[in-house]
């Protein structure tokens, strides 16, 4: 990929309209993440009925389809201001996310299976290092960007101090999944920021120390250490995540090549899946959707980074480039992490499908990351002066 330099100023309004981005809208990004949503929204229903629809309790149905509501909003109001006006404000929106995930860690979060992630409100609930992703990526990309793609061992340091504060907070919370998201996330940016091989390398061999370090402390619980392994061999494992995993292959190995049909599946309205609307959403496509469903979901991802990517290449300036990259990043990982783990080639980390699983956080998140990559495609037209 073509680096490109920030030094230079950018005309932001060449044509003194402020409406002008709007004409180059990627109406391919757009169309390819609502169709994930609404495809989410009617998993979700399928996923929560039950075997009895007469009382099946719309609350889930309801709250994805104002989660998504609210997302499409932010994706709007996230694609309006431009990229590098919002960089003013990358320090004060990522430290404030920084304190969220401290906040989260005190008796006012929310703990769920052993990870305090939580904030709770009535009925709803927020995730903060959901959020945080977001920030996250405009924090590094601000930073990474004043570099023009040349990285010394100093400046990469710097860089991984930024990237220690959130994933250590994380790891508090001992949310391994999202702090696997974080590390993905760093890494792809680096790369295009200009690391070098040698850095990656050196980079990787620390990671792989450092979990090393993680899983003999203690800081897991059995049961997330359990979550890790079974996928190794599931069907001789008796712990709860092993049963998770076969129960999901089950459920996808019935749906064969067209599905059992929406609202249809035994394994699925039997809940034989723990989970199966929000982590394991993809056991409810492969059954009811078959095959041939799960491909064309798989293919609106494709087209979804797709589009990110070309946004990176088009984009004017560096930091555009890094941004559209990290938000790709993100989604790739816990695109495949996430199927993988219900297809039991990976190990069971929590991390939700993007725009298709049940959640706000995820979803609101989600749909920002978008706006920021159709900010940055926007703008691709603006004049370097």
């Amino acid at each position: 990929m073509k680096v490109r330099s920030s030094s230079k100023k950018l005309n932001l309004n060449p044509s003194g309209d402020p409406w002008s981005p709007w004409l180059h809208i990627d109406i391919a990004l757009v169309l390819s993440s609502i169709a994930l949503a609404i495809t989410g929204a009617f998993m979700v229903y399928s996923a929560t009925r039950g075997n009895n629809p007469e009382l099946y309790d719309r609350s889930y149905l309801n709250r994805q389809l104002l989660f998504v509501g609210f997302g499409v909003a932010a994706m709007i109001g996230a694609a309006y201001v431009p990229y590098r006006r919002i960089r003013e404000l990358a320090p004060m929106i990522f430290w404030s996310g920084m304190v969220l995930l401290i906040l989260v860690l005190t008796p006012i979060g929310v703990e769920r299976n052993g990870t305090r992630a939580w904030f709770e409100f009535g009925s709803f609930q927020l995730q903060p290092s959901e959020l945080c992703k977001i920030a996250y990526i405009f924090m590094m990309a601000n930073y990474l960007e004043r570099f023009n793609g040349r990285l010394d061992i100093r400046q990469l340091g710097n860089a991984l101090l930024i990237a220690v504060v959130p994933i250590g907070l994380i790891l508090l919370q001992t949310d391994v999944g999202t702090a696997l998201v974080f590390i993905a996330i760093t890494m792809g940016m680096l790369l295009i920021a200009g690391a070098q091989g040698k850095h990656i390398l050196l980079l990787t061999l620390v990671g792989i120390f450092l979990a090393t370090v993680v899983w003999s402390s203690g800081l897991l619980q059995d049961y997330q250490q359990d979550r890790l392994t079974s996928f190794i061999d599931p069907e001789s494992s008796q712990t709860e995540a092993a049963y998770q995993q076969t129960q999901a292959q089950i459920a996808i190995g019935s749906g064969g090549l067209t599905g059992q049909g929406f609202g249809q599946g035994q394994q699925t309205r039997g809940e034989f899946v723990p989970e199966q609307h929000t982590d394991f959403i993809f056991s409810v496509i492969g059954e009811e959707l078959g095959f041939v469903g799960a491909l064309i979901v798989l293919g609106l991802f494709a087209i979804l980074m797709w589009r990110c990517m070309r946004a990176a290449r088009k984009s004017p300036d560096l930091l555009g480039t890094l941004i559209s990259c990290g938000v790709m990043t993100l989604f790739a990982f816990q695109m495949f992490q996430s199927v993988g783990m219900t297809l039991g080639i990976m190990p069971i980390t929590g991390i939700p499908i993007p725009f298709v699983s049940y959640g706000g956080s995820s979803a609101i998140s989600s749909f920002v990351g978008i706006g920021l990559v159709l900010n940055v495609h926007m703008r691709r037209y603006q004049v370097v002066r």
